[in-house]
């Protein structure tokens, strides 16, 4: 267990100058892709083998073995959704609007050229109407799963005693705990002070607004103003903290117990797509690259004479708490969702009542009919 000493502004006081700010990445959608395959019909990858969580240890014991096995999902694009306020509801709106991987060219100009970003399909209504969709995660992101591998069933195999989880990461990203959803998945740890956020995206001259959503550890959701998608090309959109100031001098000082203190974070809980009731409706088609954030770390390392969380275990307790508790608010989610699918018509037509013979047959009885009439 790593030894940590927490400090706040009054510990940036005494190290002057120094820079402190991190960047991360918060998620990031080519990392995103269907490369697990999960389902016995189909040899076809459906689940992105990273991010697969089961919620079959929610569903109770009225459901077989074949049946939990199917109670899988993760942040695989195919599986995001598509939100609309009641303005913007209507059958065809709730039937098209949908997220899909959107594959980039391979000869395009970009660093991430050849890989699938998120593509979003919003049908926004055609009249004078406010309207606005979130593009939320299939399940909220937990931020306290421990890492693991993904068996050849798509079963998570915990970690061996000993294994370091930071080898698991894909991508660089400054954490003070290392956890599933970490490195650009949608989770960064070790959050103050939110300095800056960034959306890559591509635009298609659409006028509606652009607003990023994020949870932070006290469940509190806040939406940020990205800006107005009405560019053509990838472009960057960038937020600013208003409120943030840069010299220490000048910020309040508030000193706080060393121990204990859980890991502050955030995670990423969606876009949201405003359009005007000026502005055109009808489709609206956007890509979305990745989200970024500088940050300020709210927590510094340093080397303690005792080891006070392997003495006390008061976070780790603390952690696996919020942790039983986002999975079976996840489960129950999800195993409704399960018995919802389950219960849809599979027919796309009706069965035939007349086929060759049955046609023949209404027709001589038919015939005979009239004969008997006369």
């Amino acid at each position: 267990m790593k030894k940590t000493l927490v400090l706040t502004a009054a510990a940036m006081l005494l190290i002057g100058g120094i820079a402190f700010a991190e960047e991360a990445t918060l998620i990031d959608f080519t990392y995103l892709d269907a490369d697990t395959v999960t389902s016995q019909d189909s040899n076809d990858p459906q689940q992105n083998g990273r991010t697969i969580m089961d919620f079959s240890l929610s569903a109770g014991a009225t459901f077989t073995g074949e049946q939990k096995k199917l109670m899988k999902t993760s942040l695989a694009l195919p599986e995001w959704e598509i939100v609309l306020n009641s303005s913007a509801k209507n059958v065809a709106s709730l039937a098209d609007s949908k997220v899909v991987a959107a594959p980039v060219k391979s000869t395009a100009d970009q660093p991430f050229a050849g890989k699938n970003v998120m593509g979003v399909r919003i049908i926004f209504p055609t009249w004078n109407s406010n309207a606005n969709a979130k593009i939320i995660p299939p399940f909220d992101i937990p931020a306290y799963e421990p890492v693991g591998t993904i068996d050849s069933e798509g079963n998570r195999v915990a970690l061996s005693e000993g294994e370091d989880p930071s080898a698991f990461n894909d991508a660089s990203n400054p954490s003070y705990e290392a956890t599933l959803f970490e490195g650009g998945y949608g989770v960064v740890k070790n959050v103050g002070t939110v300095k800056s956020i960034a959306v890559t995206t591509l635009g298609m001259n659409y006028p509606h607004g652009l607003y990023v959503h994020l949870v932070d550890n006290d469940g509190i959701d806040r939406r940020y103003f990205m800006g107005y998608l009405g560019f053509d090309g990838w472009k960057t959109l960038t937020w600013n903290n208003p409120q943030y100031i840069a010299e220490i001098r000048n910020r309040e000082i508030r000193v706080y117990p060393i121990y204990p203190r859980g890991t502050p974070f955030i995670k990423f809980s969606g876009f949201e797509i405003t359009r005007d009731a000026a502005h055109i409706g009808g489709d609206f088609i956007g890509y979305f690259k990745d989200v970024k954030v500088i940050y300020d770390k709210a927590i510094l390392e340093s080397d303690r004479d005792i080891a006070d969380e392997d003495l006390w275990q008061i976070i780790t307790k603390k952690e696996k708490a919020r942790q039983s508790a986002e999975m079976e608010k996840f489960g129950n989610k999800q195993v409704n969702r399960y018995l919802e699918k389950s219960k849809l018509a599979a027919e796309d037509s009706f069965t035939p009542s007349l086929n060759e013979q049955g046609s023949g047959n209404a027709a001589r009885g038919n015939g005979q009919g009239a004969a008997d009439a006369k």
